[in-house]
């Protein structure tokens, strides 16, 4: 069974959102065009409280962007993005999203970020995503989506744990690269770990 998971193709990671990832909306159309290639679809969707611990807001004088700690792990501070039950979280308006079969929500503890799809980023909770695909037969994952630096890859690293073979469809998807060449140095990251990356 061919397993698709997508990662957060949401309107604030899109140019104009509030955390917008360049050329983010690029990905759409590839993503679309590959869905008919696949037996099982599921998605990640960043569903944050308007308080979350990650955002730079939530610490009066903390710069976005600058880092720091949130409960004892290393932390970006974001801008506000992906407030559960507002717009900014939605899925992209051109994005198939009718194949999906169980979207997954991650990022609802204000307490902890979570950039994985599998996992919180203390790996303390899990979504349930790894628990899912296994018991519906899926031992091989293709991913896409945004960021590649940060969602995907760490969505990707979690899996391989987790006993899945991975492929990281390069061409859908796209990176924040806060740091120049931290979307290169994520790919690289993600083959030396066994992900095969594609595209």
């Amino acid at each position: 069974m061919k397993t698709l998971v997508l990662i957060d193709i949401q309107n604030d990671f899109l140019p104009g959102g509030a955390l917008a990832v360049p050329e983010g909306d690029l990905i759409v159309p590839v993503v679309n065009r590959l869905l008919p290639e696949f037996d099982l679809i599921v998605a990640t969707q960043d569903w944050h409280p308007a308080d979350h611990g990650s955002f730079a807001a939530s610490h009066p004088g903390q710069a976005v962007y600058s880092q720091g700690e949130l409960n004892g792990l290393p932390q970006t501070f974001w801008p506000v993005h992906c407030v559960r039950n507002t717009g900014g979280a939605l899925f992209a308006p051109g994005l198939e999203t009718r194949r999906i079969a169980r979207v997954f929500p991650k990022g609802m503890d204000a307490g902890i970020d979570s950039y994985s799809g599998l996992f919180d980023n203390g790996h303390r909770v899990s979504t349930g995503m790894g628990e899912w695909l296994k018991t519906a037969g899926a031992l091989e994952l293709w991913v896409a989506g945004l960021a590649t630096d940060y969602c995907v890859k760490f969505t990707v690293l979690d899996a391989l744990r987790e006993g899945f073979g991975v492929n990281v469809l390069s061409q859908a998807c796209r990176g924040v690269d806060l740091t120049a060449g931290d979307c290169a140095r994520a790919l690289e990251e993600m083959r030396a770990a066994g992900a095969k990356v594609i595209g």
